[in-house]
């Protein structure tokens, strides 16, 4: 891509024309707004299963349990049902099939009518979800969720990652996790103010106010121009030149040009990259597509994000307390994302993923060391305002540390790091494994809560480590190089060129096999 350097296979280094223009900066904004929608029904979701009303409608039994003598309460279990957690992780299950009809719909008709088809959608589910007079209708509705979320998070980092310039596509690529993290924020006000609403129907204001960000993604996406990749893959290579111009702000495109046509002529040669991606030459990538999405879910950042008043509320917070919490934790998620947008291009993703991992690998060592001592195995105890003030600085530092680093780190890396022939299918991966991981969290949090109870901040902690050892020995630095010609950073790489070294010596002695055959004969 433009604006950064190329790293040739001698070594040499060489720059493409063209500069940052705020036409391509626009663009990728209104694009980031896919993610609104993604955070809205994270951040909205935790909040409407705290509110009595909303439980005692649809969910009895866990309102009941919440009336007992708090004295007497198992305070890990209080919210421990699996229709309630039905409700909330179908989406990710919709969202997890629907990737996959996503990255045809991408690679076909382009990103665009990705985004369009997901706001649309969504809208949908938002409307039936608002209107819900059963559980039965708040599950349609979550499914419909999902299928949105399914074709917005396929589409939209792959859209920030071929339109943004290579010296800040990390800052532009970002924008898409700000999203998230402003539609979390603005669903844990929203949240905090329909609780306030007399009359019971605070929570479906709350559920149908989901069609706010949709609208805003849908009317963004039906102005967006479709990237040059997409429109040289489909065949309009006049046009892909007219808006690579139009986004480097230069008349003289022409060696991007023929990097994104060449790159577009080997995708071609890939008839079937579902199975293409197997293939060992892919076999880095692949690894990262599955495991940077999986390790992000169990980071445990969801038990903040989607359940986060009925967490405070289990440690004792109160109603509003634990709603106004939400609102702070919120409110740190967006403020620290902008830390990684300003840091990313600089320090690199490795730097933000080490240092990240780091700290909420301490944040959460200590929630559970003082939920240990607080309620001990019993559940029972009561926090005292000291140590719930403690509490709430240690999730907001670990919120902080997500936030610049595995939050849009998750969704950038994987999508800038596969080549054209098999990009889609590769961010549908991404996805696909972002979602089940995200569905397996949602369905048995709370039933890990009630048995694992504090060691349940040790379980996450645990992989936070792995995923952090991880990361320092095989992601390479992937800062500053075009996404067309990443494939260099892993033959560069101690552990992945190895094997990238291994398929090139073999190649080479097959060529020369057939040489020598021709000699003999």
């Amino acid at each position: 891509m433009a604006g950064g350097a190329i790293v040739h296979q001698g070594g040499e280094m060489k720059h493409y024309a063209g500069k940052v223009t705020s036409f391509v900066v626009f663009t990728c904004i209104m694009a980031a707004f896919g993610g609104l929608i993604f955070g809205y029904d994270i951040g909205v979701l935790g909040g409407v299963t705290s509110m009595d009303v909303f439980l005692k409608t649809f969910f009895p039994s866990v309102f009941a349990k919440q009336q007992l003598d708090a004295s007497h309460e198992n305070q890990y279990c209080k919210f421990d049902s699996q229709l309630l957690t039905l409700f909330t992780s179908s989406l990710y299950i919709a969202g997890l099939v629907a990737s996959f009809a996503a990255s045809a719909v991408t690679r076909v008709s382009g990103r665009k009518a990705s985004m369009i088809f997901g706001g649309l959608t969504f809208l949908v589910g938002a409307a039936i979800n608002g209107a819900a007079q059963n559980v039965a209708m708040l599950i349609i509705g979550r499914l419909l969720l999902g299928v949105g979320v399914g074709f917005a998070n396929q589409s939209v980092p792959v859209y920030l990652s071929e339109m943004a310039p290579t010296k800040i596509r990390g800052a532009l690529n970002m924008c898409f996790q700000l999203a998230i993290t402003i539609g979390i924020f603005a669903a844990n006000l929203v949240n905090y103010g329909t609780s306030k609403i007399n009359g019971g129907y605070g929570w479906r204001i709350s559920l149908a106010l989901a069609a706010v960000p949709a609208i805003i993604m849908l009317a963004g996406a039906l102005f967006l121009p479709d990237t040059p990749n997409s429109l040289i893959e489909r065949g309009h290579k006049e046009k892909a030149k007219a808006m690579l111009q139009k986004i480097r702000g230069v008349t003289n495109v022409d060696d991007e040009l023929q990097d994104l046509v060449d790159a577009s002529e080997a995708s071609k040669q890939v008839k079937h990259p579902w199975a293409n991606i197997l293939e060992k030459k892919y076999r880095p990538q692949l690894v990262m597509s599955i495991a940077i999405p999986l390790f992000q879910q169990f980071t445990g950042i969801n038990i903040i994000m989607f359940y986060a008043p009925v967490l405070f509320k289990t440690l004792g917070f109160g109603d509003d307390a634990s709603l106004m919490s939400a609102v702070i934790s919120g409110l740190v998620n967006v403020i620290a994302t902008f830390v990684s947008i300003a840091t990313v291009d600089k320090f690199g993703r490795r730097a933000l993923f080490l240092e990240g991992g780091t700290q909420m690998f301490i944040c959460q060592v200590l929630v559970g060391i003082v939920l240990g001592k607080t309620f001990g195995v019993s559940g029972t105890g009561h926090l005292t305002k000291g140590t719930a003030d403690f509490v709430l600085f240690l999730i907001c530092a670990y919120v902080a540390a997500f936030a610049w680093s595995w939050g849009p780190l998750g969704w950038l890396v994987p999508s800038e790091i596969f080549p054209l022939e098999v990009r889609s299918a590769g961010q549908s991966i991404n996805v696909s494994v972002n979602l089940l991981c995200t569905f397996i969290i949602a369905q048995v949090f709370l039933t890990m809560l009630c048995h694992l109870k504090f060691g349940l901040f040790f379980f996450f902690a645990g992989w936070v480590l792995l995923m952090t050892v991880f990361i320092f020995f095989f992601l390479p630095e992937t800062k500053n190089v075009p996404i067309e010609e990443m494939v260099m950073v892993w033959r560069q790489h101690w552990f992945w060129g190895r094997s990238c070294q291994m398929r090139m010596w073999a190649a080479s002695n097959q060529q020369m096999l057939r040489r020598m055959h021709g000699l003999c004969t």
